[in-house]
């Protein structure tokens, strides 16, 4: 049953998702167009939907390196986020 299968990704899939929220909210501090954010932000989950139905069986085997890689990504996009958000939160502290 392929539902099975997914079981071993479902930490990136719920990762994945907080990802999606980092990179969106580096967007908007970034100043990008908020509709461009939002459908760049929908095309991307629907390709990753799309890979991960059809490629699940051939990377099932690889299922704890791929859900290591993907946290490690979420993990320094989140630092990175928080590192450019500093002198921000700083300048608001401050003012």
């Amino acid at each position: 049953m392929m539902a099975g299968e997914f079981k071993q990704f479902i930490g990136l899939l719920i990762l994945g998702n907080i990802e999606n929220l980092i990179i969106a909210s580096l967007g908007v501090t970034k100043g990008l167009n908020p509709i461009v954010l939002s459908l760049l932000s929908l095309f991307f989950v629907v390709a990753w939907y799309a890979i991960g139905t059809f490629g699940t069986r051939f990377a099932i085997k690889y299922a704890n390196y791929i859900t290591f890689i993907g946290g490690l990504a979420i993990f320094l996009l989140g630092i990175q986020s928080m590192w450019e958000s500093v002198p921000g939160m700083i300048e608001i502290i401050y003012a």
